[in-house]
Protein backbone atom coordinates (compact mmCIF):
# COMPACT_ATOMS: atom_id res chain seq x y z
CA UNK A 1 0.00 0.00 0.00
CA UNK A 2 1.06 3.19 -0.89
CA UNK A 3 -1.38 5.94 -0.26
CA UNK A 4 -1.04 7.98 3.09
CA UNK A 5 -2.59 6.12 6.06
CA UNK A 6 -5.33 8.78 7.50
CA UNK A 7 -6.62 7.08 10.52
CA UNK A 8 -6.62 3.93 12.69
CA UNK A 9 -9.82 2.18 12.79
CA UNK A 10 -11.39 -0.48 14.73
CA UNK A 11 -11.12 -2.53 11.92
CA UNK A 12 -8.20 -1.81 10.18
CA UNK A 13 -6.67 1.07 8.72
CA UNK A 14 -8.24 4.10 6.74
CA UNK A 15 -6.19 5.70 3.64
CA UNK A 16 -6.21 9.17 2.13
CA UNK A 17 -8.63 7.56 -0.65
CA UNK A 18 -11.21 6.56 1.83
CA UNK A 19 -10.91 2.87 1.41
CA UNK A 20 -10.29 0.71 4.61
CA UNK A 21 -7.78 -1.89 5.15
CA UNK A 22 -8.83 -4.71 7.34
CA UNK A 23 -5.58 -5.48 9.45
CA UNK A 24 -5.87 -7.59 12.59
CA UNK A 25 -1.68 -6.11 13.60
CA UNK A 26 -0.40 -3.44 13.20
CA UNK A 27 3.49 -3.22 13.01
CA UNK A 28 4.41 1.07 12.54
CA UNK A 29 8.57 0.75 12.48
CA UNK A 30 9.51 4.38 13.44
CA UNK A 31 12.75 4.35 13.73
CA UNK A 32 14.15 5.93 16.99
CA UNK A 33 15.93 8.38 19.04
CA UNK A 34 18.00 6.57 21.70
CA UNK A 35 18.43 8.59 24.44
CA UNK A 36 14.93 9.24 25.22
CA UNK A 37 12.81 7.22 23.02
CA UNK A 38 10.95 10.10 21.80
CA UNK A 39 7.74 8.83 19.37
CA UNK A 40 7.16 10.91 16.34
CA UNK A 41 3.72 9.84 17.16
CA UNK A 42 1.16 10.25 20.07
CA UNK A 43 0.79 6.99 21.71
CA UNK A 44 -2.51 7.58 24.00
CA UNK A 45 -3.26 4.59 26.66
CA UNK A 46 -6.32 3.95 29.40
CA UNK A 47 -8.00 7.29 30.15
CA UNK A 48 -6.26 9.01 27.48
CA UNK A 49 -2.81 9.32 29.40
CA UNK A 50 -0.34 9.73 26.68
CA UNK A 51 3.02 7.58 26.07
CA UNK A 52 5.55 10.55 26.21
CA UNK A 53 3.79 12.09 29.51
CA UNK A 54 3.85 8.93 31.65
CA UNK A 55 7.27 8.61 30.57
CA UNK A 56 8.36 11.91 31.55
CA UNK A 57 11.91 11.93 29.97
CA UNK A 58 12.74 8.39 31.68
CA UNK A 59 11.40 5.48 29.47
CA UNK A 60 10.49 2.20 31.05
CA UNK A 61 8.82 -0.57 30.14
CA UNK A 62 8.42 -4.28 31.66
CA UNK A 63 10.94 -5.81 30.00
CA UNK A 64 11.33 -3.43 27.27
CA UNK A 65 8.09 -4.55 26.22
CA UNK A 66 5.09 -3.67 27.75
CA UNK A 67 3.98 -0.30 29.88
CA UNK A 68 0.87 -0.75 32.52
CA UNK A 69 -1.98 1.44 31.50
CA UNK A 70 -0.78 0.86 27.82
CA UNK A 71 -3.30 -2.00 27.07
CA UNK A 72 -2.10 -4.18 23.52
CA UNK A 73 0.87 -2.39 22.90
CA UNK A 74 3.81 -3.64 22.92
CA UNK A 75 7.07 -1.86 22.08
CA UNK A 76 10.12 -3.64 20.19
CA UNK A 77 13.91 -2.36 21.23
CA UNK A 78 11.94 -0.42 23.83
CA UNK A 79 14.15 0.40 27.04
CA UNK A 80 16.68 -1.25 28.44
CA UNK A 81 17.03 -3.93 25.74
CA UNK A 82 20.00 -2.28 23.89
CA UNK A 83 23.47 -4.54 24.73
CA UNK A 84 26.75 -3.35 24.98
CA UNK A 85 28.94 -6.70 23.66
CA UNK A 86 26.69 -9.13 22.09
CA UNK A 87 23.79 -9.07 19.01
CA UNK A 88 20.29 -6.80 19.20
CA UNK A 89 18.90 -9.40 16.70
CA UNK A 90 18.59 -12.07 19.72
CA UNK A 91 17.19 -9.53 21.88
CA UNK A 92 14.67 -8.31 18.76
CA UNK A 93 13.78 -12.16 18.02
CA UNK A 94 12.73 -12.66 21.91
CA UNK A 95 10.57 -10.06 21.75
CA UNK A 96 8.85 -10.88 18.24
CA UNK A 97 8.28 -14.30 19.95
CA UNK A 98 6.84 -12.62 23.29
CA UNK A 99 4.23 -10.32 21.19
CA UNK A 100 3.26 -13.59 19.29
CA UNK A 101 2.66 -15.17 22.32
CA UNK A 102 0.56 -12.85 23.54
CA UNK A 103 -1.09 -12.67 20.66
CA UNK A 104 -1.52 -16.28 20.46
CA UNK A 105 -3.00 -15.96 24.03
CA UNK A 106 -5.25 -13.60 22.80
CA UNK A 107 -6.57 -15.56 20.11
CA UNK A 108 -6.60 -18.62 22.34
CA UNK A 109 -8.46 -17.26 25.09
CA UNK A 110 -10.42 -14.56 24.04
CA UNK A 111 -8.92 -12.53 26.88
CA UNK A 112 -8.52 -9.08 27.04
CA UNK A 113 -5.70 -6.83 25.79
CA UNK A 114 -2.51 -8.27 27.69
CA UNK A 115 -1.00 -5.46 29.78
CA UNK A 116 2.07 -5.81 32.51
CA UNK A 117 0.58 -4.93 36.17
CA UNK A 118 1.98 -1.95 37.33
CA UNK A 119 3.62 -3.59 40.42
CA UNK A 120 5.41 -5.87 38.19
CA UNK A 121 6.92 -3.11 35.67
CA UNK A 122 7.74 -0.48 39.02
CA UNK A 123 9.75 -4.02 40.35
CA UNK A 124 11.29 -4.61 37.02
CA UNK A 125 12.20 -1.03 36.66
CA UNK A 126 14.06 -0.70 40.20
CA UNK A 127 15.94 -4.20 39.26
CA UNK A 128 17.57 -2.32 35.78
CA UNK A 129 18.01 1.11 38.05
CA UNK A 130 19.80 -1.21 40.64
CA UNK A 131 21.68 -3.19 37.97
CA UNK A 132 23.11 -0.52 35.97
CA UNK A 133 23.87 2.33 39.10
CA UNK A 134 27.39 1.02 38.94
CA UNK A 135 27.98 -0.11 35.74
CA UNK A 136 30.24 1.19 33.16
CA UNK A 137 27.45 3.43 31.44
CA UNK A 138 26.49 5.32 34.36
CA UNK A 139 29.74 6.99 34.61
CA UNK A 140 30.05 9.15 31.60
CA UNK A 141 28.00 11.04 29.87
CA UNK A 142 26.63 9.77 26.68
CA UNK A 143 23.29 8.80 24.91
CA UNK A 144 22.97 6.07 26.70
CA UNK A 145 21.28 8.15 29.21
CA UNK A 146 17.97 9.51 30.01
CA UNK A 147 16.95 13.05 31.43
CA UNK A 148 17.79 11.88 35.08
CA UNK A 149 20.54 10.71 34.01
CA UNK A 150 19.76 7.10 34.70
CA UNK A 151 20.60 4.30 32.03
CA UNK A 152 17.10 3.47 30.47
CA UNK A 153 18.57 1.98 27.34
CA UNK A 154 20.82 -1.31 27.98
CA UNK A 155 19.77 -4.64 28.79
CA UNK A 156 22.42 -4.86 32.15
CA UNK A 157 22.53 -8.59 31.93
CA UNK A 158 23.31 -11.46 29.41
CA UNK A 159 20.96 -12.35 26.31
CA UNK A 160 20.61 -16.29 27.82
CA UNK A 161 18.75 -14.28 30.69
CA UNK A 162 16.75 -12.30 28.31
CA UNK A 163 15.55 -15.19 26.52
CA UNK A 164 14.68 -17.01 29.65
CA UNK A 165 12.80 -14.04 31.20
CA UNK A 166 10.64 -13.28 27.87
CA UNK A 167 10.50 -17.34 26.86
CA UNK A 168 6.78 -17.97 28.31
CA UNK A 169 4.03 -15.41 28.91
CA UNK A 170 4.38 -15.73 33.29
CA UNK A 171 0.57 -16.10 34.69
CA UNK A 172 -0.57 -13.39 36.29
CA UNK A 173 2.31 -10.92 34.55
CA UNK A 174 -0.01 -9.52 32.22
CA UNK A 175 -3.48 -8.21 33.06
CA UNK A 176 -5.41 -10.28 30.24
CA UNK A 177 -3.72 -13.15 30.87
CA UNK A 178 -5.48 -14.11 34.13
Amino acid sequence: MTESITEVTEHGLRTADGREHAADVLIWGTGFDVAGFRLPMRVTGRHGRDLAQVWGGRPRAHLGLTVPGFPGFFLVYGPNTNLGGSSIVTMIEAQCRYVVAAVRHLARTGAPPVEVRPEVAEEFDAEMRARLAGGVWSGCSSWYRADDGSITTNWPGSTREYLRRTGELADGLLEGAR
